[in-house]
């Protein structure tokens, strides 16, 4: 089981390599839709705010690039899910290839 399990990570990191590469232009952040006049929702504008390098940042975003910016995020939301997931493959590898190295010296 162990060996098989093994292949089956190694598989899917590939899968998850692959991915990674197929990603687009990509950036953290949440887009939202402010008004310079709330109560009456008028003037309405866009805004980027994320974190990065622990410094928050906001970003005023002109209306025509909005879709762009969309995507980006999207793109950068995928990206985490993937490298995340890479991460927990990696650590249970390790793990089991460390527990079949022990298995085999045992055995001998």
């Amino acid at each position: 089981m162990t060996k098989k399990r093994l292949l089956q990570i190694e598989k899917r990191i590939e899968t998850i390599k692959a991915k990674l590469a197929a990603i687009g232009e990509l950036r953290p952040g949440s887009l939202t839709r402010q008004y310079k006049d709330p109560e009456n929702q008028k003037g309405a504008y866009y805004q980027l705010s994320y974190t990065r390098e622990m410094k928050s940042r906001t970003e005023y975003v002109a209306s025509d690039a909005v879709r762009d910016i969309r995507h980006q995020i999207k793109n950068y939301k995928r990206f985490k899910e993937l490298t995340t997931e890479w991460v927990s493959l990696g650590i249970e590898h390790s793990r089991l290839k460390i527990k079949l190295t022990r298995q085999t010296a045992v055995r001998q």
